[in-house]
């Protein structure tokens, strides 16, 4: 086997990472669909987070409590438990994230009819029609309430 070839397939976990990345990217910037940038900003966050459990992997070890068994000055025996706790707060916050901009997504199809991009930017170009006697309206900035 060549040696660039055993070096892919030795890092195929990064890989795949990369191609996760990849298209939580894409869907973030080229597709017009609101909803579908959600999904490419979740597929990305959850790659991160991926990377991050990925690089603190180390084969052979074990969790950072005393054993008797287990040599404590030798530090390659045991994980870093940082990246691991730093990515489970990576996934509230995440989790904490798309429920807003789902909320947001309701509200903004409530208030369009739509949540296409170019259709919203669209709307939002254009003048909004005037409505004076609507009791929803806030009064200018010298009026009474």
């Amino acid at each position: 086997m060549p040696e660039w070839l055993e070096y892919v397939h030795d890092r195929y976990a990064y890989w795949a990472i990369v191609f996760l990345m990849i298209i939580g990217l894409y869907g973030m910037l080229f597709k017009n669909n609101l909803h579908k940038k959600v999904v490419g900003m979740i597929i990305f966050q959850n790659s991160m987070i991926l990377l991050f459990v990925t690089a603190a992997f180390k084969w052979d070890a074990t969790v950072p409590v005393r054993d008797a068994e287990i040599d404590v000055n030798v530090v390659g025996n045991y994980l870093n438990p940082l990246p691991h706790t730093l990515m489970l707060t990576a996934i509230v916050v995440g989790v904490a994230i798309v429920g807003v901009a789902f909320a947001l997504l309701i509200k903004i199809y409530d208030n369009y009819g739509t949540i296409e991009e170019d259709e919203l930017l669209e709307k939002l170009q254009s003048p909004a029609p005037e409505d004076d006697d609507s009791e929803d309206s806030f009064p200018s900035k010298g009026g009474s309430v």
